[in-house]
């Protein structure tokens, strides 16, 4: 059976613009996410008058829990929706609900004057996102995999991470302007709305963009081979096909997810409280090294990303999880006892440039183990699962064991999420070079289209 292989989209404007679209919408979602976490202590009392600070900022919490949990049933949602519809329209859906979540948020009304139909609307704008992020980053890792030519995947699937970091430098960035221009007082009363105004106003206009976005190929080519197939061999999609026929695939990202997924969010976020609460490092100094730290690991992603292209993604992965399984223990432990600021930087960022050999490759590396006809699912659900649970439960496990006097012991549970990627790794073949993404064909006239899922060993 001939076959005519999808032709690389070559690298230039429109490979480069197509990214910088797909990237400013996570950019902005990313934002969204972490202003309602930043800017919780200002706004808890608008809408959950009653109690002390510390019942109304537990409401909040328990609100920015409802929407982490949402997180898996938008990857299963939009995932379906953007192997179904196309990337495009996926992301452009994604980047609307979020900036619709922001907008609710900006402009309720606080419980003084319309009562509890102030955190009803709280708690629906939080859905609305929980959904959005978790549709984004199956739809988003599988188009820039796809629009990226052959032999640079890894470089330009890597600014995936780059524009989540920068969504959560830019959420930083805000509050410290507002901080700075703003009274306390003035902040709780009016300005807190400021930056849900700004992720919401940014939102549209990233939808405008997201609209002119060119479809993959890849999706186009499996939307030309079920028109061509026909009502009469349908082909199984979604779930079932998902399950039945990439158990294997399925299983190997859920595994190399936990290991990064506990790693961000300890190095990342609980790394900064555990400088505060454990090391006594002033907080003034730890936003400065935070920032610093996290600066330098966004610059960090397309060189990492480029390197696997040339070496593979397997060498680079193993090189997270062996660093991670080494290091994480001793580093953390020497961070715990030093207040010097400029240790618990060069230390954080040691922590952060181990984690890069995950971040970078993250999104290419899953991506390239699915077919097209269910690459945003594939990529997207299991993800959202990990984050929902492992992610979401990092910073209480840690909490937990530091006030039970056990705290060492959740070192060495971040050591163990990083042995479980490990152990992914080894079952995964290269997958630039055993990958859907050029195994994916399409169709000639009256002829099927055959799929490769990336094997495994």
């Amino acid at each position: 059976m001939s076959q005519q292989h999808i032709p690389a989209q070559a690298a230039g404007p429109r490979v480069t613009a197509n990214v910088i679209r797909g990237c400013l919408g996570n950019l902005i979602e990313w934002y969204d996410w972490f202003v309602y976490a930043s800017f919780s202590i200002y706004f808890a009392s608008a809408f959950f008058p009653e109690g002390n600070q510390t019942a109304q900022l537990l409401s909040t919490a328990i609100v920015f829990a409802v929407g982490f949990l949402m997180r898996p049933i938008g990857g299963w949602l939009l995932g379906l929706y953007a192997d179904r519809f196309g990337r495009r329209a996926a992301l452009t859906l994604s980047v609307t609900l979020m900036s619709v979540g922001s907008l609710t948020i900006a402009v309720t009304p606080s419980h003084d004057t319309i009562g509890a139909l102030a955190p009803i609307l709280l708690v629906t704008a939080r859905l609305a996102q929980g959904l959005s992020v978790g549709g984004e980053w199956g739809s988003s890792a599988s188009y820039l995999a796809e629009v990226a030519p052959a032999g640079r995947r890894g470089f330009y699937s890597s600014f995936q991470f780059v524009s989540i970091v920068l969504g959560q430098l830019a959420a930083l960035l805000v509050m410290i302007v507002l901080q700075r221009l703003l009274s306390d007082g003035q902040i709780e009363s009016w300005g807190w709305r400021i930056p849900f105004l700004i992720g919401a106003v940014a939102g549209l206009a990233v939808m405008y963009l997201r609209r002119s976005m060119d479809e993959s190929q890849h999706f186009e080519a499996e939307k030309t081979k079920a028109g061509l197939q026909g009502s009469a061999t349908p082909e199984r999609r979604g779930l079932i096909s998902l399950f039945t026929e990439c158990p294997r695939q399925l299983i190997a990202v859920f595994g190399l997810a936990i290991g990064g997924t506990v790693g961000y969010y300890t190095f990342t976020t609980y790394l900064q409280k555990y400088l505060v609460n454990t090391a006594g490092i002033p907080k003034a100094s730890v936003s400065a090294i935070g920032f610093a730290a996290l600066f330098l690991f966004m610059l960090l992603q397309p060189a990492v990303g480029a390197l696997s292209d040339r070496m593979g993604r397997r060498p680079v992965m193993f090189a997270f999880s062996v660093g991670g399984m080494l290091l994480t223990v001793p580093v953390m432990t020497v961070l715990g006892h030093t207040r010097n600021p400029w240790i618990a930087f060069l230390l954080m960022t040691v922590l952060l440039m181990v984690l890069t050999g995950y971040s970078a490759l993250a999104p290419i590396i899953k991506a390239e183990m699915f077919p097209t006809k269910n690459r945003a699912l594939g990529v997207g659900l299991p993800h959202a699962l990990v984050t929902a649970t492992f992610g979401g439960f990092t910073e209480p496990i840690a909490l937990a064991l530091k006030k039970s006097g056990h705290e060492s012991v959740f070192f060495w549970y971040v050591t163990g999420c990083m042995a479980l990627t490990f152990l992914a790794t080894l079952l995964v073949r290269e997958p630039s070079r055993a990958s859907t993404l050029e195994t994916d064909s399409i169709v000639s006239s009256g002829q099927d289209l055959e799929k490769k899922p990336a094997p495994l060993t």
